[in-house]
């Protein structure tokens, strides 16, 4: 057994994924624009990844735009048969390398197109769609229209399953009405703790709870703790956070980025960290 067996598997629609995945976006360049400072690295960690077991990719075809998908197609196409690819749409980048919302029906269209092309996919596995009523953070508003013409493309036979990202509760329920959900994918950690309801919901349901910035949005005094815990164990702060996200809740996928092999293989290691119950106790002050 490797050590991210270990962390075991989660059903992501019709794909059984380790619990323990990759986020591309740390591969594209400064601000998650224009190309890497070191393309070869960038192949090397995504090929790294694969080998140590990883078989759950996050990415967006607006990483770059276009660089991180062309990259992950560089790396490791034709891909290995257990390998489930997740990306992105709702959202463009601008010329100053803004966030912007890309929301209508043609635009969710060409962005569904554009993964295919640079990832070499005939299907998409998965495909969230990025809310943007607000870029920082989930914010409430329907997202009929733009769900809407994402399920068109599903019947299409263009994607397999449909995801949101940076969505609000009611935003999932509303987007459930309209077709099956597979993954919500939002910011969650030790720190920041707002959708634990969300979280527990979805476990009930079978759905795929995808956090990122696992070390996002910490306090000093917050920081002070999750240091502390990590010390004492001999980890690293990122492998206790991600072996505490792998204990909170069954449904949960981490999918830690980086553009460094050594530190992917440190990441990777938090499948084999166990977490004593006076540790849990202490990382759980983090939130209060």
């Amino acid at each position: 057994m490797s050590s991210i067996d270990k962390a075991g598997t989660f059903t992501l629609g019709t794909r059984t994924v380790r619990r323990l995945g990759f986020g591309a976006m740390q591969l594209a360049g400064p601000g998650v624009f224009g190309p890497p400072k070191d393309r070869g690295a960038a192949l090397a960690v995504l090929r790294a990844a694969v080998a140590s077991g990883v078989n759950h990719i996050d990415t967006s075809d607006f990483y770059g735009p276009h660089v991180t998908n062309q990259i992950i197609r560089e790396a490791l196409h034709p891909y290995p048969d257990d390998l489930t690819i997740v990306t992105k749409i709702g959202a463009r980048r601008g010329e100053d390398a803004s966030w912007l919302p890309a929301f209508s029906k043609a635009a969710l269209t060409q962005a569904v197109h554009d993964n295919l092309r640079n990832l070499g996919l005939g299907v998409l596995d998965v495909v969230n769609l990025r809310i943007m009523v607000k870029v920082e953070g989930p914010a409430e508003g329907s997202i009929e229209e733009p769900l809407t013409a994402l399920a068109d493309l599903q019947q299409q036979g263009l994607v397999r399953h449909i995801g949101l990202s940076n969505a609000t509760p009611a935003q999932v329920a509303e987007a459930r009405r309209i077709a099956p959900v597979v993954c919500v994918q939002n910011m969650y950690n030790l720190a920041h703790r707002h959708d634990d309801a969300l979280i527990d919901a979805l476990a009930r349901d079978g759905i795929a709870y995808v956090p990122f910035f696992p070390l996002g949005g910490f306090t000093p005094l917050q920081s002070s703790t999750l240091s502390a815990v990590a010390g004492r164990l001999g980890a690293t702060t990122m492998q206790v956070a991600l072996a505490w996200l792998l204990r909170r809740s069954p449904n949960i996928l981490p999918i830690p980025g980086t553009s460094s092999v050594a530190h992917l293989r440190e990441n990777l290691l938090a499948a084999e960290l166990e977490l004593p119950d006076d540790a849990v106790a202490a990382l759980a002050t983090v939130a209060a």
